[in-house]
């Protein structure tokens, strides 16, 4: 998303993917003085290599930086703060998406809330409330979907009590990684859940921060776990199965013969091509975990904030709006939205 500000254009998020021929386009950076980056996923921050090889400044939080290429210039923001960025107030606050993640608040206009990728079904991530704004841009990734996370964690229990012996769940590290974790020790005991390298130190990161809640820190315990191959559950790095521990497990099971038989993959968020095609063999299963937010949470998000007007953004159809009367505010697709 391009804010002009006058003669001053800024880039909200810059990312690719998730898909492999989803590439960004460095046309969408021409005339940008500046890039603002909302968490660490690839589809938000992908493309940022072409920013610091122009030269642009990166407005990020510290932990989201981290993944930014050492070159990078960097113009940290706070996780949770007010700061001044060339005459415009911008607020931000954590989205309950990915650690070091945040929503953006312009003090434009009558207000411009950006919320990037954000959830507030989380037990993991902390969320903000952000400040009221008559222009939205909001994560509409699940369209009008509106099944809660507490029926998509009954689903997903009814599944892997059903399959014998071990369950593989790729993920990101920064994401669904802690709160998985959490929910199945929480079911199965710590002894029955193990992380990989990648995953753990992700949670070990997480747990020394303020973005997660008291309640992440029960997992502790399974950081001093050691052989992955003792866990009924494997909860590793990548969340498509397509390099990493995922793609390790997944490889030697179906080439030893246990994939389908002892040994399952579980998706749980978005599949590339390479991860619905694991999805499509015996062995291979989807069960969404909210990390987006459903329909109710959408409209609330627009109620709660006083927002006259919002484009839904990161879904297809975005036109399907347009009949969704719940929200009480005018739905906006248009290229440029006057502020």
């Amino acid at each position: 998303m391009q804010l002009n500000i006058g003669a001053t254009r800024w880039l909200l998020d810059c990312g690719f993917g998730p898909e492999a021929n989803a590439k960004f386009d460095p046309a969408w950076l021409d005339g940008v003085a500046a890039v603002f980056i909302s968490h660490d996923h690839i589809d938000h921050i992908g493309g940022a290599a072409h920013a610091v090889e122009a030269g642009l400044p990166i407005y990020t939080t510290k932990r989201t930086a981290q993944a930014l290429p050492p070159s990078a210039d960097v113009r940290e923001l706070p996780e949770q703060g007010v700061v001044d960025i060339a005459g415009v107030t911008l607020t931000t606050g954590r989205n309950g998406h990915a650690l070091g993640g945040i929503w953006m608040h312009f003090d434009l206009g009558d207000g411009l809330f950006y919320s990037g990728d954000w959830s507030e079904e989380s037990r993991w991530f902390r969320f903000d409330a952000p400040p009221p704004a008559k222009t939205a841009v909001i994560d509409c990734s699940y369209h009008l979907n509106d099944v809660s996370q507490t029926q998509r964690l009954a689903e997903l229990d009814e599944l892997i009590d059903g399959l014998p012996g071990q369950v593989l769940f790729p993920v990101p590290p920064s994401g669904r990684a802690g709160e998985l974790a959490l929910h199945l020790a929480r079911r199965h005991g710590a002894a029955a859940v193990m992380l990989d390298p990648e995953c753990r130190m992700a949670v070990e990161n997480a747990l020394r921060s303020d973005g997660v809640t008291g309640v992440a820190q029960e997992i502790a315990p399974l950081l001093q776990r050691g052989d992955l191959e003792a866990a009924r559950f494997l909860i590793c790095d990548t969340p498509n199965a397509d390099g990493g521990a995922a793609w390790g497990y997944v490889r030697a099971w179906s080439e030893s013969g246990r994939l389908g038989r002892d040994a399952h993959v579980v998706f749980t968020g978005h599949m590339t091509a390479h991860a619905r095609g694991i999805g499509r063999v015996q062995g291979g299963y989807f069960r969404r975990w909210n990390v987006h937010p459903p329909l109710t949470d959408q409209i609330a998000m627009i109620k709660r904030i006083g927002a006259t007007r919002f484009a839904p953004a990161f879904c297809t159809l975005p036109e399907q709006y347009f009949v969704e009367a719940g929200f009480g505010a005018e739905v906006f697709l248009h290229e440029v939205i006057p502020l």
